[in-house]
């Protein structure tokens, strides 16, 4: 057991290794801070979907920003759009749940917020829907990945394509990314 433990530790940080070498992906880090910025000191928000432990993510990564991170400071305004369940289920029902997101976007998104979809295939329906939702209202559209080509890939501003094709460690880096970019959203901004 404890090898196999030992592995999955190893698994992680070889993850996190190649993300440091991908310089592409770094860049992109920076292009996401910057426009978060840029977008939240506009007063606009910033509007995340998922599923499963995407979804848990994007929740995570929203809590982080309208919360706090490091500092106690005035909150910015990001949601998770999957949080409201009577929304999510009645959506579900009535026009099929590969809408449920795209109809939040179209309610709550404006031009100029910001739009993380995270999916590890980069191909879940309901994220894609979204992001063409937020594409036609004039979000900046992130999409959350792996490193397989996705739907999201043509739709998305900018890509985070974590380089492993293994969901827990995708998962993993999405989350490590997320908290990079908390991080220097809110000391870019306090």
């Amino acid at each position: 057991m404890k090898s196999r433990i030992t592995n999955c530790i190893q698994e992680s940080i070889k993850v996190k290794q190649n993300i440091l070498s991908d310089e592409n992906l770094l860049k992109n880090i920076e292009t996401i801070v910057s426009k978060s910025v840029d977008a939240f000191k506009e007063d606009k928000k910033m509007l995340l979907c998922g599923n499963g432990g995407s979804a848990s993510d994007a929740q995570h990564i929203a809590a982080e920003l309208s919360g706090r991170f490091y500092k106690d400071r005035k909150p910015l305004f990001a949601e998770a759009l999957h949080v409201n369940s009577s929304f999510v289920t009645a959506v579900a029902n009535d026009y099929g749940y590969d809408n449920i997101y795209s109809r939040m976007v179209e309610a709550a998104g404006r031009n100029g917020d910001i739009c993380i979809g995270i999916s590890t295939s980069g191909n879940s329906t309901n994220v894609v829907n979204a992001i063409i939702k937020a594409k036609e209202i004039g979000m900046v559209t992130i999409g959350f990945t792996g490193e397989k080509t996705g739907k999201m890939d043509e739709l998305c501003d900018i890509m985070i394509k974590i380089p492993s094709s293994d969901t827990p460690r995708i998962q993993e880096s999405h989350i490590l990314v997320g908290h990079i970019i908390c991080q220097f959203i809110e000391e870019e901004l306090f």
